[in-house]
Order: C-alpha cells, then sequence, then structure tokens
C-alpha cells in the first residue's frame, strides 16, 4: 500500500514515516516541533498534500460558469414566456377567460303574434311538450302503460295496426330516450303527468316543455304566412319578410361561473325581462280568404287542374284582402311538404298574361290618343306577319268579324283586333308606355321572393312587327299575377299605380297603432278619363261578352277573360297547355275592389270564362256580403 501523506496530521508524532522511495532528500530532514507540540510541514510536505486540488481548480470553476448560465438562460427564458403571455397574448388570453368564465345568453321570448283585419289570431307562439318513453323505469307493464296512453294521443298508424300496438312496438325499440309523441298541448301534458294505473303513478314516462310557433287556421294564410324553421326562423311569407318586426328585442343577460361551477346571472334587475303587448295587424281578411280557397280549390279540382291563384285588392290603397295559391300546406306540418309549397307563385312565377292585359292595352292606347272607343279597325279573323299565324281564339266558330269598334274588340277578345289598335300608335312610344307601368320591375309588394315582370329589350321590340303584335294580345311577355291585380288596381283608382301590400302594422291590445307600415308614393299612370272609357268597355265584356260566368244580379262588374298558350321552355308555344284568367273590377260605378283568378294547365276545352269566371263570381259575392256593398243603379 503506497504512503500518503495528507494523513500525517492523524498520526502520533513518534510515529516514524517510512521514505518514499523517489524522494530521499527530503525526508532526511526531521521536522521541527511546533509550540504545540505538533510538527510543522516541510515544503515538500506541503506540495506533495496540495499539488491534486492545485490541479482540479480549472474544471470546477468551468461547472460554476456552466450552472449560472443554464440559470440566467433559464431566467431569461422564464421572462421572455412571460411578457408573451402577459402582453403578447394577453387580449386572446383574457377573451378565452371570459369565454370560460361568463356566458351571455337571451332570455326566451316569444314572437309577436300576427292578426289578421279583425284582430283574429293567425300565427302564435304556444307551449307544446315532446313525450319520451324510459322503459327501463316503467313500473308497470307495457301493455298497461300503452293501453292507458293511447286514447290520449293522435299516433299515425300503418294499415293494420292500433293505437296500442304501434306504442308497443316504440317501446320496444330501446331502453330509453324514446320519442313517442310531439307538439302535444298544455291539457294533453297534463293528463299524461297525472295518468295512473292501478291507483299507481306511472314511471317512465317524460313530458320535454318547449315553444312553438301554433297557426290555428291551419292553411288557411300559408301563403301569406310562411312558416317559423326549429330555430325559430322564418323561412317564407311574412314570418321571413317581417322577422325583425315578430321578433321582440331583449338585453342580453351575462352569467358567470360560481366557485361550485354553476352558472349565476350578473346584475340581474327586477322587471329585466318585460314583453310587450304588440301584434303584427295584415290586411287579409280570413272570411274571404277562406271563400277564396273552397272555390280556387273546387274549381281546380273540376278541370283537374295543375295549380291556381287567388288575389283581392282594395284599389284605393293596395291593401290586399286575400291571397291564395294552391296547392298548398299547414305551416305547423311544413317539414311533411313538398319544398315547391312553400313558394306563393303570385309572386314568385311570372306568366304570360294573355288576354287579360288587353284591357290594359286599350288604356295604353287611349291615353297615347291613338285611338277612341268607337274607333273602328277590321277583323279579319286571322292575319300573317313576318311568317307567323294570328288569329282569335274563336276564329272556327265566329271567322272573320269584320268593321269592330275598339269596344268591341275588347268585348269580343279579339286577337287581330288588338294588333290593330296597338298598331295605331308608334312602337317606341308603345314600349316606353310599358315601362312607365312597371314591366320589366316588381310590384313591390311586401310579400318576399317577388321577381321582377320580362319584357323584351328595346331594340328588339320596336324593329320586330311580330313583337308588338303579340303584346297587344298579352304574350310575348311575363308578369306576376301580383303585378296584373296591381295594372288593374290603376284602371279602379282613376290611373294611380299602388302598391299591393298584406302588413299593416305593429297594434297594441286596444287596437292602437304602435308603428304603420310606411306606403309608396302613388304614381299617376293614366288619366281619370281613360280609365273611365275602359272600365265601360270592360262591363261589356261581363254583360255580354267572354265574361258572363262573372255577372252577379244586381251588381256592375267590370271584368276581362284570358286564355293564354303556355310558352315552351325550349321556345315557341305548347299546343295543349294553356293558363286560364279573369280580373273583375266591381263595383263598376264606384269601383273599388279588384278580383283576379288564374288558374294553370286546366284540362283541355277550358278558358277563362268557364273556369276563372266563375271563382271570381264566388269571392265577389262574399265580399258583396263581407263589405256590405249596396246594389248598382243598373245603366
Amino acid at each position: 500500500m503506497s504512503y500518503d501523506p495528507r494523513f500525517d496530521r492523524y498520526r502520533s508524532p513518534n510515529f516514524k514515516r517510512p521514505k518514499p522511495p523517489g524522494d530521499r532528500a527530503g525526508w532526511e530532514k526531521q521536522a521541527k516541533p511546533r509550540a504545540n507540540g505538533s510538527f510543522a510541514r516541510s515544503p515538500q510536505q506541503t506540495a506533495a498534500s496540495w499539488g491534486r486540488p492545485v490541479e482540479r481548480l480549472k474544471p470546477r470553476k468551468f461547472r460554476l460558469w456552466a450552472v449560472w448560465a443554464v440559470l440566467m438562460l433559464g431566467g431569461l427564458g422564464l421572462a421572455v414566456n412571460l411578457f408573451y403571455l402577459q402582453v403578447t397574448r394577453a387580449p386572446a388570453l383574457r377573451k378565452q377567460a371570459e369565454q370560460q368564465q361568463t356566458l351571455k345568453t337571451k332570455p326566451f321570448v316569444p314572437r309577436r303574434p300576427i292578426v289578421d283585419r279583425a284582430g283574429n289570431v293567425l300565427a302564435i307562439d304556444r307551449q307544446v311538450y315532446t313525450l319520451y318513453a324510459h322503459p327501463k323505469l316503467f313500473n308497470h307493464s307495457k301493455a298497461e302503460i300503452a293501453a292507458k296512453l293511447a286514447p290520449m294521443l293522435a299516433i299515425e298508424l300503418s294499415p293494420g295496426t292500433t293505437s296500442e300496438t304501434e306504442l308497443l312496438r316504440r317501446f320496444n325499440l330501446g331502453e330509453s330516450g324514446i320519442t313517442i309523441a310531439d307538439s302535444l298541448a298544455q291539457e294533453v301534458a297534463d293528463r299524461i303527468a297525472q295518468m295512473q294505473i292501478k291507483d299507481s303513478p306511472v314511471d317512465g314516462l317524460e313530458l320535454l316543455r318547449h315553444q312553438q310557433r301554433f297557426y290555428p287556421q291551419q292553411e288557411l294564410a300559408a301563403d301569406i304566412l310562411g312558416y317559423v324553421d326549429g330555430e325559430r326562423k322564418g323561412q317564407a311569407g311574412v314570418e321571413y319578410s317581417q322577422q325583425n318586426l315578430l321578433e321582440r328585442s331583449m338585453p342580453s343577460i351575462q352569467f358567470s361561473r360560481s366557485s361550485n361551477g354553476n352558472w349565476v346571472p350578473d346584475r340581474l334587475t327586477a322587471g329585466f325581462v318585460q314583453l310587450d303587448d304588440l301584434k303584427l295587424q295584415l290586411t287579409i281578411d280570413s272570411r274571404l280568404q277562406r271563400v277564396a280557397r273552397v272555390a280556387l280549390k273546387e274549381k281546380m279540382k273540376q278541370y283537374e287542374a295543375k295549380r291556381g291563384t287567388v288575389i283581392v285588392m282594395d284599389a284605393r290603397n293596395g291593401e290586399l284582402l286575400s291571397v291564395v295559391a294552391e296547392p298548398s300546406y299547414d305551416p305547423n306540418q311544413y317539414f311533411n311538404f313538398d319544398l315547391s309549397r312553400y313558394k306563393n307563385w303570385a309572386v314568385t312565377d311570372v306568366y304570360e298574361p294573355g288576354s287579360t292585359f288587353k284591357a290594359i292595352n286599350v288604356a295604353i292606347a287611349l291615353e297615347a290618343g291613338a285611338v277612341k272607343p268607337n274607333s273602328v279597325f277590321k277583323d279579319e279573323g286571322r292575319i300573317y306577319m313576318d311568317g307567323w299565324t294570328i288569329q282569335n281564339s274563336d276564329y272556327k266558330l265566329a271567322g272573320a268579324r269584320g268593321p269592330s269598334t275598339v269596344t268591341e274588340i275588347l268585348k269580343h277578345s279579339s286577337n287581330v283586333g288588338m294588333v290593330h289598335v296597338m298598331r295605331s300608335m308608334k312602337a317606341s312610344l308603345y314600349y316606353q308606355a310599358l315601362e312607365k307601368l312597371g314591366l320589366g320591375q316588381t310590384a313591390g309588394t311586401d310579400l318576399p321572393f317577388e321577381v321582377t315582370s320580362q319584357l323584351k329589350n328595346r331594340e328588339q321590340f320596336i324593329n320586330s312587327p311580330v313583337e308588338v303584335a303579340t303584346t297587344a294580345f298579352g304574350q310575348g311577355f311575363s308578369i306576376t299575377p301580383m303585378q296584373l291585380v296591381q295594372l288593374n288596381g290603376a284602371l279602379a283608382n282613376g290611373g294611380k299605380l299602388v302598391t299591393p301590400h298584406v302588413v299593416q302594422g305593429l297594434f297594441d291590445r286596444e287596437g292602437e297603432a304602435y308603428w304603420k307600415l310606411p306606403r309608396a308614393a302613388t304614381k299617376q299612370i293614366f288619366s281619370p278619363e281613360t280609365t273611365k272609357q275602359v272600365l265601360e268597355m270592360m262591363e261589356t265584356v261581363v254583360d255580354g261578352g267572354t265574361g258572363k260566368a262573372a255577372q252577379i244580379p244586381g251588381y256592375r262588374i267590370a271584368g276581362k277573360t284570358g286564355t293564354a298558350q303556355k310558352a315552351n321552355s325550349g321556345g315557341g308555344y305548347s299546343k295543349d297547355a294553356i293558363i286560364t284568367s279573369f280580373v273583375g273590377i266591381m263595383p263598376a260605378e264606384a269601383p273599388r275592389y279588384v278580383v283576379l283568378a288564374v288558374i294553370d294547365e286546366p284540362k283541355e276545352g277550358s278558358s277563362g270564362g268557364t273556369v276563372a269566371a266563375p271563382i271570381v263570381e264566388s269571392v265577389m259575392e262574399a265580399l258583396i256580403s263581407i263589405e256590405k256593398i249596396a246594389p248598382s243603379n243598373k245603366k
């Protein structure tokens, strides 16, 4: 074992150390004793004992610097991260914290109800229930519960099943969360909640309460009202177009998460939720709406028609008393109907009006001074123009009528006669007059999704004689049924173009107006003298012309029939498909109401006088009763 001089301090002073072989000279000298009896080390001993630590000093200093550097870098990194979190990302983190710790929501507030002109409810929010079954919680047999529950529910059944068997089938669909029925009224829910079997309450049935838009008149005014979807957003009719009026404004409530994790409202003052009593009142008369729908359905069924519409307007101010489109739908069950039924084609589709536009054309010619009511034109019954044949609808029966006045041409709905009448004025002036009437624009109604009417461009119209000719008898251009009512309204009110509308405004429970729909300024398109002359001509159509089916004893009625070929999508006209119509104005001596009926694709052999005129007659009879219109003084 080698000698280690570092242990000298622990040994006795009399101990003789062995001499290291490599350092004999150093060990020959004796250590001198110190005053305390110990021996002082020689320089050789000191060097030997401290040589190793001196050699290892540099590696230790490096480790200290390394540790210091790591700590400094760590502190610097921590400072940078704190700056990033506290300054750079502070806004985003603050927002995230607010989202986690606070919640803003609006309290459920019912939509405002919709009523007709008499205050009858057409749409209202109501509290309904959805019934769920949890068979695993039943404390009675499934058969007993089904037998007790069946009489309370209106369940759709497949052939050969009963309500009880259907309920049993549903109970067996799972152990929990089975939907049994929805939209249950409060009284039905109360009966289910109180249901007992053998004097014992029934477990396993759950009633979940929610709000639902309810239409008590079902399909009666669906074309006007539209419907509200599951997210409580209007998707058609005034429910869509008047969403801002129907939704009550309500400030949000802020909730904060408490220490136990529950949400607690902040600063909720007494009387925070205040509901107004306002309701959206329409111009519609439910009684007239019902009569119009029944009359339209009957004729559509009789003539196997594709679709139809009836519109009644007060020509003084544009108020729509009735707007009916068939086929329709029940807005309470909107999800069970095809999407095509949601649109009101009285405003969403255009068609070629045919002869119902002839009275408007006569008014244009009279207003331009091109003709007078007794002006005479030759009615050949059939003419040829630019390779096209134009003839009267009754040419095979009546042939050529020869010289005819403008009044007679309108009375017999002569196509050839109307071509001569409209060719008596310059094509450029004719086109300008059509633009003045609003063709190429919309009628401006407050019903949604209204489309613009279609008119050929000016150059094409002026440079093509056949375009002028076809427009003269109501073809070659397209308008909506609503715009045709608007134009005939101008004939009824002395020449003013009013805006058709169904919204009156917001009214309170006392019937006082809180807000009324702003009315667009009227536009004078005909002189009163012109409209008076045209109405007198239209009276002859009902008295002895093509509109006899619209006659009502004791009343003067002006009207015009229309039977137009339908245009093919690829160009030209269909040989079989037609669209029939009749527009009536009453009473002729003091015109106020315009009634239009349009029937699309009735069976072959139909005409406006046989299909549409009787519908208008039925609606006018109801109008006489509702509005108490006195009999006319016959001329």
